[in-house]
């Protein structure tokens, strides 16, 4: 493996882990430890890394199965939950939650609740990513993303009219 090539695709792709990162953990220690853990996993697979998809679609497959073992595993043990009042969402951590726009901190907050595999969809979708994209990310088909999208933004349309 070479250090200098995994060190530079992870310095082009950092956004993208942290984004992962704050998306399924609220917790600033276990975002550590699952930042830690997936770098430690594209370590071990970069050498299988054959080039078919981009890197950036790669690196977001393995971030996306990372974490969602990783919230699997952390969901398991009570003490790590978090009330959602208290929950900090994928916003920065140098956001000030009071300055938020009610929509969008309405718009975390259903996102947070989505299943793993919905929420990784909306980031993907929210980043103006292409359905065939996200269908690669995923492992998915584009006819399942649009019908999966469209189903979700019902959903919100109900959740924004209720709240």
């Amino acid at each position: 493996m070479d250090r200098e090539k995994y060190i530079s695709i992870v310095k082009d792709n950092q956004r993208l882990i942290y984004k992962v990162c704050l998306t399924y953990c609220n917790n600033s220690e276990l975002r550590k430890d699952l930042e830690q853990e997936i770098l430690v996993q594209l370590w071990k697979s970069l050498p299988r890394f054959d080039g078919r998809v981009k890197i950036s679609t790669w690196i977001y497959r393995v971030a996306l199965n990372t974490a969602f073992l990783f919230h699997r595993n952390e969901s398991k043990h009570k003490e790590n939950k978090v009330d959602m009042d208290n929950s900090v969402f994928f916003i920065a951590e140098t956001t000030d939650a009071s300055e938020l726009d009610e929509k969008i901190e309405m718009l975390y907050r259903f996102i947070y609740n989505l299943d793993e595999l919905d929420k990784a969809l909306m980031m993907l979708y929210l980043e103006e990513s292409k359905y065939k994209e996200i269908a690669e990310i995923l492992g998915i088909t584009e006819t399942n993303v649009a019908t999966k999208i469209s189903r979700i933004k019902n959903k919100l349309k109900v959740y924004f009219q209720n709240n």
